[in-house]
């Protein structure tokens, strides 16, 4: 499993955002910490507020599709009906400024990453993208960012 690269959210198919607040899930209850492969261990370098923030994106989207859930995730501290809330006691606060990413790990080549791993599952975006589309626009950016420097 993988957490999306934030950008990708919006455009999800539904089950990959379904899916991603599944993994958001189990990462913020009793997986924090623990291994789970390359593809997310990344995100315990960071305090689990982070996470929160991330997941509150997905959470967002799957509100904005009148996809439910759980609403008790909304509470940062919740770790899910197994875990008492301050089984981890220092949940911190992290506020995503605009344009910010949560993980700095979501660049552009991990943009290009998620989408050509959406594209060998035939996957389809939402909201009026083609993942064709988004890898010749995001090819085209970082040409013209090779060509200024």
């Amino acid at each position: 499993m993988r957490l999306w690269h934030q950008e990708l959210i919006h455009y999800l198919p539904i089950q990959q955002l379904l899916d991603q607040h599944g993994e958001c899930c189990v990462l913020r209850g009793k997986g924090w910490g623990k291994k789970h492969g390359i593809a997310v261990d990344y995100v315990f370098k960071y305090d689990i507020a982070h996470l929160y923030q991330y997941h509150t994106l997905v959470m967002g989207e799957m509100l904005h599709r009148n996809i439910a859930y759980d609403h008790s995730w909304l509470n940062r501290c919740y770790r899910g009906k197994n875990l008492s809330m301050d089984s981890i006691y220092d949940v911190g606060t992290y506020i995503l400024e605009p344009g910010e990413t949560v993980y700095s790990e979501h660049d552009d080549r991990y943009l290009k990453e998620c989408l050509l791993n959406l594209k060998s599952k035939n996957a389809e975006l939402v909201n009026g993208k083609t993942i064709d589309e988004w890898l010749i626009h995001l090819d085209m950016y970082n040409n013209d960012v090779k060509k200024e420097s």
